[in-house]
């Protein structure tokens, strides 16, 4: 490993076109995968309050990450109306602030908020796609809309089909406008599963939510359906059970996990709610190990959750994630990336690949001379133990 040349590219900040750099001066292949596509990196920005206008994916687009999911928009039937408007609450206010782990000794970052999902019209939602589709394609930037439909609560057995008919439908139009062809990338949000909302109560709700959905939305227009999966209230036994649900359901990809619940914290008023930090990760590595031992065949996995260096982005790679999405990461105070220039997407990438204790590619330096794997996509088809992080 050439230690002096990893210090000069990591003091001299971001890098245009890194993955391009990195595998003419160290031989790795960072292409990752997401939706099924190609991505010239792993790394993307998760859906939230960074990825609900142009300017901000244009940003992203300029650092060069691999993918953005936008905002998640509440679905609506062709009249207007919204079963789960209750979702569509502004951010007021956010917080980041440093968390310890209580089941791994390390610090971390949690961002909490009070809003939810898109607030806006459906049709702003529709040009904010268009839009950046556009931006996407013209930087080789995979660009996939959210959103959440409705779920019955327990108790209720109607399906608001006409929400999935609807929203997918114009959706679907809206990525072809941007220059798209063939099928639309699509995360589903199954924020509602999240602990502290009363939909989720009942397990048998959850699993029958995660079985049924992709069956009302991928007949309605071509759709890649990406099922994002929310850590749930209950033990971990349950989490692999929900995994083999939406394993079995007919998703084309998982994205595994996202947040944690603590029904005692207060934040602006309100008690009880999500976090992340070291613990969310450790539960996210943890669950994917225990499906693994299992013997449980996953979909192509996009993994999520305290995604903060690169040796937490291997660790997930390991247990077969093709792709990784943060958001806390583009947040942090400006001296958490010890790089003063660039955008914070391009200081937070440059950190992901560089940071010479944590980086991605140190990382995979040490597995390429150990096991000969230069290829970010066959880390998967490596123990966990050939790398210790």
């Amino acid at each position: 490993m050439n230690n002096a040349q990893l210090l000069q590219d990591w003091e001299r900040g971001p890098i245009p076109q890194p993955e391009t750099y990195i595998l003419d001066a160290y031989g790795i292949d960072l292409t990752g995968r997401y939706g099924g596509r190609p991505i010239k990196n792993p790394f993307g920005k998760a859906s939230g309050q960074l990825s609900l206008n142009a300017r901000q994916v244009q940003a992203d687009a300029d650092a060069g990450l691999g993918f953005v999911v936008l905002k998640t928009v509440i679905a609506e039937d062709a009249s207007g109306e919204q079963t789960m408007k209750a979702w569509t609450v502004k951010e007021t206010r956010m917080q980041v602030e440093p968390i310890a782990g209580k089941t791994v000794p390390r610090l971390g970052w949690t961002t909490t908020w009070k809003g939810r999902g898109w607030h806006d019209t459906f049709d702003a939602y529709l040009n904010l796609t268009r839009e950046a589709v556009r931006i996407g394609r013209e930087a080789s930037m995979v660009v996939a809309p959210s959103v959440k439909y409705h779920l019955p609560g327990p108790g209720e057995t109607d399906w608001r089909t006409g929400e999935y008919q609807h929203t997918t439908a114009r959706l679907y139009e809206a990525w072809l406008s941007g220059g798209e062809s063939g099928p639309m990338i699509l995360e589903k949000d199954f924020s509602p599963t999240l602990a502290g909302d009363d939909r989720a109560g009942q397990q048998a709700t959850i699993l029958s939510w995660l079985r049924t959905v992709p069956g009302l939305i991928k007949p309605v227009r071509p759709v890649i359906l990406g099922m994002k999966l929310m850590n749930t209230m209950f033990e971990d036994a349950f989490q692999v059970e929900a995994l083999k649900a939406a394993a079995s359901s007919g998703a084309d990809f998982l994205v595994c996990f996202n947040r944690l619940f603590d029904p005692q914290k207060e934040f602006d008023g309100k008690v009880g709610v999500a976090y992340g930090g070291p613990d969310l990760s450790a539960r996210n590595l943890k669950v994917l190990r225990l499906a693994k031992e299992a013997g449980l065949t996953l979909p192509p996995l996009s993994a999520t959750g305290d995604v903060c260096t690169g040796k937490v982005a291997l660790a997930y790679a390991l247990l077969g994630a093709e792709s990784l999405q943060m958001h806390t990461l583009f947040q942090l105070p400006d001296l958490y990336y010890e790089c003063r220039s660039g955008s914070k997407s391009a200081r937070a990438l440059h950190y992901l690949l560089f940071h010479p204790e944590t980086g991605l590619v140190p990382a995979m330096l040490t597995l390429k001379e150990r096991s000969g794997i230069s290829r970010f996509l066959d880390l998967q088809h490596l123990p966990e133990e050939a790398f210790s992080a």
